[in-house]
């Protein structure tokens, strides 16, 4: 009984954070248009302190992805802009890394466990092919940018996949999106919006590259069959 009741406060106290976030208006400023208009500002404050404004664009980062609010893609174009493509890289790896890791293990906290528990034998079938290949549906997942990054999170913190597995295919699977978001912020002043990133071309980049990841699972389940 103690133990939901520790559950269920800690989930009141995240749906507060995250509404107290989602009211303050916080979002309005991870837009395009807002980062265009103020980029004089930022690259101001970067100029005059750069290591400070990297551990706040990496926590910043971390609270973004943690608590699922819009405006990945704008920051990581921001950090291109700002610090360059190559230090928006690995500051986006690690900030989206540990935002993508608190979530998954909020989630597994909060339901993964009990749902493992209680319905294990119905879940016995997916959990043996997550320990197979988990890694490759995790990494395919990550490297198409399409797919919500929030619902990764939670959905394979519902499964039994290992820590360790989930953060190495999350920072590995989001450099190839990043790299392009953070390269294309160095044009800043002239990406109206973000389909102007995220074109036809490199869409289809993504997914046969996510396709390529995924080959050794699809050639193992059609082995398998007679």
């Amino acid at each position: 009984m103690r133990k939901h009741a520790k559950k269920l406060i800690f989930l009141l106290t995240l749906v507060a954070v995250i509404a107290a976030f989602r009211l303050s208006g916080i979002g309005e400023y991870l837009t395009l248009e807002t980062v265009q208009k103020h980029r004089d500002v930022l690259v101001a404050f970067v100029q005059e302190r750069s290591v400070l404004s990297v551990l706040l664009y990496i926590i910043i980062y971390v609270v973004v992805i943690a608590l699922n609010i819009p405006g990945g893609a704008v920051l990581t174009m921001a950090g291109g802009y700002l610090f360059g493509t190559v230090v928006a890289v690995l500051s986006v790896n690690i900030g989206a890394t540990a935002g993508a890791v608190l979530a998954f293990l909020t989630a597994r906290y909060l339901l993964g466990r009990s749902l493992q528990e209680s319905y294990g034998a119905q879940l016995a079938k997916l959990n043996s092919e997550m320990d197979r290949n988990g890694a490759r549906y995790l990494l395919t997942l990550r490297l198409i940018p399409v797919i919500p990054f929030f619902l990764v999170n939670v959905l394979a913190g519902l499964t039994r996949v290992p820590l360790t597995t989930f953060a190495w295919t999350t920072a590995l699977g989001i450099i190839p999106a990043s790299a392009v978001f953070a390269f294309a912020g160095q044009q800043l002043a002239s990406v109206r919006s973000l389909g102007d990133i995220l074109s036809p071309r490199v869409l289809a980049a993504f997914v046969l590259l996510a396709l390529f990841t995924l080959l050794p699972a699809l050639r193992d389940r059609f082995r398998k069959k007679p």
